[in-house]
């Protein structure tokens, strides 16, 4: 008789660094799977839109807060930008509540990796290993649930910042410079287009990324502005030799106001 608190054999087995495979073989019940899917997938709460830009020694990362399910706002709060490990952040748009879990899923993934071999995995692998678990939710995609991650980090043994965009079939596209996916990203690569320069700073890059969102809300109804008067904030993040750093409420309530102020100044109305 087994003792009760007492890990099972299978957590005692060498096997596979793989957290999936692991997951598939021990517990297959507990992955996502076409059968947890619910008709309605039009209802379902959207997340949109996510940007990414390089910077002189790193990469930045941001989402707006809004989820929408049809006309409806679903979320004023939702955060679409969570770091993968310590030196890479994911960020999702498509089926909100399916991206949460394929990001957790990926943190998982990551850090088993790291407890089996002891060690890192390169910045190319993890962009792989995204790819694999994009390609297993393909039934869910096939039902309406789409994911589109966006996957960005630093690269240790090359010191940059590099972006990785996906397409739902699980296709791994390496992006140059910046990128955006969701409904609001034609509006906000368009800013980025313009704002974008090589040799940023970290700082400049920060507020590249904002001023594009900001864009991306005026002109698309699923994406969510700042809103100073609910101090809500897009979430922001940067990756650097120095690891992921979530860039704090008070330094985007500043970003954001200097903006405003900026083009108010100017007076335009369109």
């Amino acid at each position: 008789m087994r003792d009760a608190g007492r890990l099972g054999d299978a957590f005692l087995r060498p096997g596979s660094s793989s957290f999936l495979d692991f997951l598939g073989e021990h517990a297959p019940g507990l992955l996502p799977s076409p059968g947890a899917a619910l008709d309605g997938a039009g209802l379902a709460p959207h997340a949109t839109t996510i940007v990414a830009l390089v910077f002189d020694g790193g990469v930045v990362m941001a989402g707006d807060r809004r989820a929408t399910a049809g006309t409806m706002i679903a979320s004023r709060e939702i955060e679409k930008v969570f770091p993968a490990d310590e030196y890479s952040a994911i960020g999702i748009s498509g089926s909100a509540g399916v991206g949460v879990d394929l990001a957790k899923l990926f943190q998982l993934e990551l850090e088993h990796y790291e407890k089996i071999e002891g060690s890192l995995l390169s910045l190319d692998g993890k962009a792989n290993r995204l790819a694999t678990l994009l390609r297993a939710n393909l039934p869910l995609a096939l039902q309406g649930f789409v994911v589109v991650p966006l996957f960005a980090g630093y690269d240790l043994d090359r010191g940059i910042g590099r972006i990785f965009s996906y397409d739902p079939t699980g296709g791994r596209y390496e992006e140059h410079e910046h990128h955006g996916t969701g409904s609001g990203s034609v509006f906000a690569r368009g800013a980025l287009k313009k704002l974008w320069q090589p040799g940023m700073s970290a700082d400049d890059a920060v507020r590249v990324a904002v001023e594009s969102l900001y864009d991306a809300a005026d002109d698309d109804s699923a994406t969510g502005g700042p809103d100073p008067v609910r101090r809500i904030w897009p979430v922001v993040a940067t990756v650097t030799a120095d690891g992921y750093r979530r860039v704090p409420d008070a330094e985007l309530e500043s970003v954001v106001a200097a903006l405003v102020a900026a083009r108010s100044e100017r007076g335009r109305r369109a």
